[in-house]
């Protein structure tokens, strides 16, 4: 009772690293940090896509992970969100002359609603988008059902 709570109040995401240098996951840990306190907005990470409420997806996508990252997709419950971070997820980044061994952009695999550029991009970018992004894409579908 208390879980579900909090869980409506609250927006959780979910943190998916590709592939890649796994620069934008440093920024991202850079948003838990003091400095940034990411929970002060009521956003906390989860490593469960069960129980989240938007993806955060970092890195080019490499051929492994092709399906594993629709089925994270589809695990995630209605509504959803997702956030493609840095150059790698956007585009390839300098992993696109790899050919056959990536998939780049993320949107060509799931949907995306947010984009976030750089390589990598600062914690306070990536903080915006998501306040921006997240919170009008799940309280659209709210409205809707």
């Amino acid at each position: 009772m208390l879980k579900d709570f909090i869980r409506k109040r609250s927006i959780h995401i979910c943190l998916v690293c590709t592939g890649g240098c796994n620069g934008c996951d440093i920024e991202v840990a850079a948003l838990l940090s003091q400095r940034y306190d990411l929970e002060q907005y009521g956003i906390f990470l989860h490593n469960n896509p069960r129980e989240c409420d938007a993806l955060l997806v970092t890195g080019t996508v490499a051929k492994q992970w092709q399906e594993k990252l629709v089925e994270f997709y589809d695990k995630v419950p209605e509504p959803k969100a997702v956030v493609a971070i840095g150059a790698c997820a956007l585009s390839g980044g300098i992993f696109q002359q790899e050919g056959d061994k990536v998939s780049a952009p993320v949107s060509d695999i799931i949907p995306v609603d947010a984009e976030v550029p750089g390589c990598p991009p600062r914690p306070a970018e990536i903080a915006s988008a998501v306040l921006k992004y997240v919170p009008p894409a799940l309280a659209s579908y709210r409205r809707k059902s």
